[in-house]
């Protein structure tokens, strides 16, 4: 990817990281700002959504920290292992193995009083949204990709979500959740467009490049016939 898209994907991806915090921000923390609506106070909501943005970036930035260590990881996974096969059936294992632990370690922490139905659902909100994300993947690359999109989509997401888990704040559980999931699916999907709309600008510069050439030999050896 050439640098122009990837200051393109980092930017857009900030933006979108600061949107989604804007607004998941009110809803997942409605009950501390719903008087600011239910009396219209202006500068309140604003300075509120503005706060709440720039939350949303800090989210951005760490997603995109984690997709970039993603793609390390998977270099050095197929390196490692030989076998595309080998490694999504690693990841997988991985992947079964995060979605227990975040149901079962938290509500061993956490979940003493109530039940453990609360839990579920919200490993099962990540799970849901890394299959849909991984699907459209697959459907845009091939069938191998779908595994380490899941992978991504739920492992990174769950390790970048790690410092709010350990509060268990549902507000801020929320909060943080929505930017990482649209974030990293944003960033997965878009990737691959990118990268072919660099490789076709990188082409079409090179054609470029070689056609003043061509021109040139061209006069050179029309002057030595003459």
């Amino acid at each position: 990817m050439n640098s122009r898209n990837l200051v393109k994907l980092f930017l857009t991806t900030l933006l979108i990281g600061g949107v989604t915090g804007g607004v998941v921000g009110f809803l997942a923390r409605w009950s501390e700002f719903k008087p600011y609506f239910s009396s219209f106070e202006v500068s309140a909501i604003l300075s509120t959504f503005i706060w709440l943005f720039g939350v949303g970036l800090i989210f951005s930035v760490i997603s995109q920290a984690g997709f970039f260590a993603y793609l390390t990881i998977h270099r050095f996974g197929l390196g490692i292992f030989k076998s595309a096969s080998l490694w999504n059936a690693v990841q997988l294992v991985l992947i079964l193995f995060v979605v227990f632990d975040l149901v079962y370690l938290r509500y061993l922490s956490f979940g003493s009083s109530e039940g453990i139905s609360s839990y579920i659902v919200l490993a099962l909100v990540v799970l849901a949204s890394g299959l849909i994300t991984a699907y459209f993947k697959m459907k845009q690359t091939n069938k191998q990709s779908f595994i380490p999109a899941l992978f991504f989509m739920v492992v990174v997401t769950v390790l970048e979500w790690v410092p709010v888990l350990k509060t268990n704040d549902e507000g801020w559980l929320y909060f943080m959740l929505f930017p990482l999931l649209v974030c990293n699916a944003y960033q997965l999907l878009i990737l691959g467009k990118l990268i072919e709309i660099s490789q076709k600008e990188l082409a079409s510069k090179r054609g470029r490049k070689q056609t003043p050439a061509k021109g040139k030999m061209k006069a050179g050896e029309l002057g030595k016939g003459s």
